[in-house]
């Protein structure tokens, strides 16, 4: 992405998206009642060292995943993978830009120690696992939810394709990184260390493991008593699909809250839980956003000085 073009982000798109969210997530304050929702969130109270202590151990198994793809001869410690993907989040959450941002600031984070290639090539390698086990995760919440709530003939039938489609291309992605890896190690060279396959794959699916455990414990202390577990996972993964579709939206403001309280409504708990889990998470966000933010302080990293995306 030009210079230009990320200025466009900042000052059109990515402004607009904001008030966009912003106004929604006034809105449902408004409907579903701000002194609820407050008592929701106080009744988190001492479960909320513990979330954001899950919420840092999930970056921390993306961090060694992402060590795992370092090809030799070069060499990445997790803890400075820890302190790089806790930089590159905190800038992808704050801008409109994510991603496009946010992983070539974790290459510039431990510049120092790998290269821009190889360190880009790593993430790139890294993200396609995680996109795998995004993608399954969606699948597996999808088909939970369809057999969970009443949906039209018609509706159920194209959800159905749908999923049996994303499930589909999941097999097949898996199968060509296993047999063969030769073939997309000609773009990203990481993967042309199968040994590393398995062991990046279980952590990726770690890391959604770790976020359904977030999930189940803030419900928990949400609602008068724990929700089964698989609605835990449901709202878990509705919340993954909101991240990844507006990933534009600076910390989804609005539009995770207005997509949880219909996921949570669905689910016969009614909308305020979803709005009020949501908002703790954002806390959580914010809280591992603000050490991130002081870490790309204490580099001089801002979105000029970034070395360009693969």
């Amino acid at each position: 992405m030009t210079e230009p073009e990320a200025r466009g982000w900042f000052t059109t798109r990515g402004v607009v998206a904001f008030v966009i969210g912003l106004a929604i997530f006034i809105a449902l304050l408004w409907r579903t009642g701000p002194a609820d929702i407050l008592d929701g969130i106080l009744r988190v109270g001492w479960m909320f060292p513990v979330i954001v202590a899950l919420g840092g151990l999930r970056f921390l198994v993306r961090a060694i995943a992402w060590t795992l793809c370092i090809e030799a001869p070069h060499a990445l410690s997790v803890r400075q993978a820890f302190a790089a993907v806790l930089a590159g989040d905190a800038l992808g959450n704050a801008t409109p830009l994510g991603p496009v941002v946010g992983e070539p600031a974790k290459a510039a984070f431990v510049r120092g120690t790998v290269p821009a290639g190889p360190a880009l090539s790593a993430l790139a390698a890294e993200n396609a696992f995680y996109t795998l086990a995004t993608a399954a995760m969606i699948a597996s919440g999808m088909v939970a939810l369809l057999y969970l709530v009443e949906l039209t003939a018609e509706v159920r039938l194209y959800s159905e394709a749908a999923v049996g489609l994303l499930v589909l291309g999941i097999f097949a992605a898996i199968a060509i990184l296993y047999v063969q890896p030769r073939l997309v190690s000609r773009w990203v060279p990481a993967f042309s260390v199968r040994r590393s396959l398995i062991p990046v794959a279980a952590l990726e699916i770690a890391f959604h493991a770790l976020g359904v455990l977030e999930t189940h414990l803030t419900m928990t202390m949400i609602l008068p008593q724990a929700p089964p577990l698989h609605m835990s996972f449901i709202l878990e993964t509705a919340s993954r699909l909101i991240t990844v579709v507006f990933k534009f939206v600076p910390l989804q403001v609005g539009v995770a809250e207005g997509g949880l309280a219909i996921v949570t409504e669905l689910l016969g708990m009614g909308p305020k839980p979803g709005v009020t889990f949501s908002l703790v998470r954002k806390v959580r966000i914010v809280t591992w956003a603000v050490a991130g933010a002081v870490l790309l302080v204490r580099r001089g990293i801002t979105p000029r000085t970034l070395p360009p995306s693969l």
